[in-house]
């Protein structure tokens, strides 16, 4: 998305939006006029059956009146009682007319109104269908157009010497994002010492080995403190709930809870707009046990104080052996303290567009659920092309998150996205060029069985076998390292937010990414954006870096932005990457390092095995189930970040139908209310969607 489809972008969707605003006036136009003229012929039956009534009751009184007159001229005659009769059967025929005229007046008034209501059902439709037709055009003839000038515009730059690479020591910037895990729960205990990247001295990572005690309050033990241990669990899928990371568990794990003189327990509330809490990181094993009491948080009554385990360095091989080969940093804190929708946008856009928890308001037609979510200033997609510098997205499966930004699931169809399995041979060519990759990772099971959430991919989720992960690390790592590009490259692994695991060191305060809220709807608690989130793993790989250095300098995930910002020669997206550090310190050698290691370790056998896995026993059983076991788990609500994914799986089949067709993909996906039909949906969309996206021209205008 260069500025010009930004541009196109953010005119389709104001196109949208009007194209809405028009659509909801015309039907509130015809709604109100058939409830008039449901009115109007109400009221106009009511008279009418007023009326014969009325006549109805006059009748009847001529009757008695002549009946009492005939009486008194002829006492007792036949001729009265002949009267009599012959004048109420009169009346009884009158009264029959009568509300057979009111009854046929009603069906007709309510035909004409039927009629009107058909008809400016009609009008709206058709209104609606031009609007968007326009909408559609103006996309097409706009995208159109900014293809044409950047390749006339990169063409020609191109041309005339102008670089469509940078120009530094960094030619190619990585990004490796995991999920979930917190720094001390992974590196805690590996007890890594090595160089000070910022004064040369023998320094020593800040981690549990040093210290301490590191120890949390468990509400289900009389508020005992339990220490950190070790082993920790590979996968909780199976033997524990997933643990909460939404902003208010966030909130609670960093602030703590107080036990008050009767024995009930406070927990933190944050004020809106701020300011944060005072933090004292004791409230992880109260978080989950499940005293944030956030909304979808399977909450451990048995045995929370399991959120303090931590890894030891024989269980993460390859984490901790590139830990100790380059650079490991140690003050890298996630962009929020929350969940991973708001995380993984700051690290694209310096910006979670107000998004301060999971998404929500995803079950109503909005710009955000057909297009996406948007950013003020961009993402760092677009400075790429703005330079006319090539990127790519390595997708691990077929909804990567960030498919959640507006634009992107359209960007696919310029080659920008690949699946994984191309990644080696993309890296591997002797002609790849590309200044910047993005490798989403595979997030498994994002709707199965309970507890199978997320298991069998490689995203290191906390219900998933974090070996996977390790081995996604492996491959990556040797595929750079081992590639003709590795002199001139640099890879980042971190993790996009803690998971709901201990850490003990008190995350910063920072500066608000300073844009407007692009979704109002999805800025929950008001959040002012000046607190980071808690500590996470993050390593930085380069030949141009001392191998083990310890790098205690304060980090977010808006410190690659800036890095890359700096590194080809963009400007800043917001306030916070503009004051964001920086790793350009990290790269002091003058010349490649040729010692780095070509292989890493193998991950260690944690017993977990899918159902997929090449190397699985035929007659053994997977740990994670296929599907939904039972009719209560298919009649299941869906969680928040099961509706996240679901979003993206629409934008994707939104996106690629037809005109024509979009009202039918819509109305499908707001009838999706359970897991079943959300892993029904999403199943179609899989085998529907293009995996795999060659290159195309606009690469190969830029001699790409």
């Amino acid at each position: 998305m260069s500025t010009c489809t930004k541009w196109v972008d953010d005119g389709t969707i104001a196109c949208t939006d009007w194209a809405q605003q028009a659509t909801q006036s015309c039907n509130q136009w015809a709604d109100e006029g058939y409830n008039s003229c449901q009115s109007w012929a109400d009221q106009g039956s009511n008279q009418c059956q007023s009326w014969a009534d009325q006549g109805s009751n006059q009748c009847q009184s001529w009757a008695d009146e002549g009946s009492n007159q005939c009486c008194d001229w002829a006492p007792c005659s036949w001729f009265c009682d002949a009267f009599y009769w012959v004048a109420n059967w009169v009346c009884q025929g009158w009264y029959w007319v009568a509300n057979w005229v009111c009854q046929a007046w009603y069906w007709v008034a309510n035909w004409v109104c039927q009629a009107w209501y058909w008809i400016a059902n009609i009008v709206c439709v058709v209104v609606a269908w031009i609007i968007n037709a326009v909408c559609v055009l103006w996309s097409w003839i706009a995208d159109w157009v900014c293809v044409a000038w950047n390749n006339t515009r990169c063409g020609v730059f191109s041309l005339f010497g102008g670089n469509t690479t940078p120009s530094g020591p960094i030619k190619h910037v990585f990004v490796l994002m995991l999920e979930n895990r917190a720094f001390d729960h992974m590196l805690g205990l590996a007890g890594i010492q090595g160089t000070d990247a910022g004064d040369g001295e023998p320094t020593h990572v800040n981690d549990l080995t040093q210290g301490g005690p590191f120890q949390n309050p468990n509400p289900n033990a009389n508020d005992q403190q339990v220490k950190v241990s070790s082993p920790a669990d590979f996968f909780l899928s199976g033997t524990d709930p997933d643990p909460g990371h939404e902003f208010n568990d966030a909130l609670l794990q960093l602030c703590g809870y107080v036990r008050q003189d009767d024995g009930s327990i406070s927990v933190p509330s944050y004020p809106p707009g701020g300011p944060y809490p005072h933090i004292n990181n004791q409230g992880f094993i109260a978080s989950y046990f499940g005293l944030a009491n956030v909304s979808g948080d399977k909450p451990n009554r048995n045995d929370p104080e399991r959120i303090m385990k931590c890894f030891d360095s024989g269980q993460l091989p390859v984490l901790t052996t590139l830990a100790k080969s380059f650079v490991v940093c140690d003050r890298w804190f996630s962009s929020i303290p929350g969940p991973t929708w708001p995380n993984r946008f700051f690290i694209h856009a310096a910006s979670s567009g107000g998004l301060d928890d999971s998404p929500s308001g995803l079950e109503s037609v909005t710009s955000a659920l057909l297009n996406g979510y948007r950013f003020e200033n961009g993402t760092i997609y677009d400075r790429l092309e703005d330079a006319c510098f090539d990127w790519k997205v390595f997708m691990g499966d077929e909804f990567p998150q960030v498919f959640a930004i507006s634009g992107m699931t359209d960007r696919r169809i310029d080659g920008h996205f690949e699946g994984f399995d191309e990644f080696a041979d993309a890296v591997n060519d002797p002609e790849f060029s590309i200044p910047y990759v993005f490798i989403e990772p595979n997030y498994g099971n994002v709707l199965p069985t309970t507890p199978g959430d997320f298991t069998c991919g490689n995203s290191q989720h906390p219900l998933d076998d974090v070996t996977r992960g390790e081995r996604l690390i492996k491959n990556v790592y040797e595929t750079i390292r081992n590639s003709p590009h590795w002199n001139d490259s640099v890879l980042l692994v971190t993790y996009d937010e803690q998971g709901g695991f201990f850490d003990h060191v008190t995350p910063p305060s920072t500066v608000s990414p300073g844009d407007t809220i692009s979704d109002e709807d999805n800025n929950h608690h008001s959040f002012d954006f000046t607190q980071l989130g808690i500590r996470v793993p993050a390593i930085v790989i380069s030949p141009l870096i001392p191998a083990n250095l310890v790098d205690h300098t304060t980090y977010d995930h808006t410190s690659l932005l800036a890095t890359v910002e700096s590194q080809y020669g963009f400007t800043s997206l917001t306030n916070r990457d503009a004051h964001a550090n920086n790793l350009n310190h990290l790269f002091s050698l003058a010349s490649p390092r040729t010692d780095a290691p070509t292989s890493l370790p193998d991950p260690a056998d944690s017993g977990f095995h899918c159902d997929d896995d090449p190397s699985a026993n035929a007659d053994s059983q997977p740990n994670s189930p296929a599907g939904l076991n039972n009719q209560t788990e298919k009649d299941e609500p869906i969680s928040i970040l099961q509706r996240a994914f679901l979003h993206i799986a629409f934008l994707r089949n939104y996106h690629r139908t037809s005109f024509l067709g979009k009202p039918a993909v819509i109305r499908r996906y707001l009838r999706i209310k359970t897991r079943a039909q959300a892993q029904q949906y999403m199943e179609e969309v899989r085998r529907r969607v293009p995996n795999i996206h060659k290159r195309t021209d606009f690469a190969r205008v830029q001699g790409r």
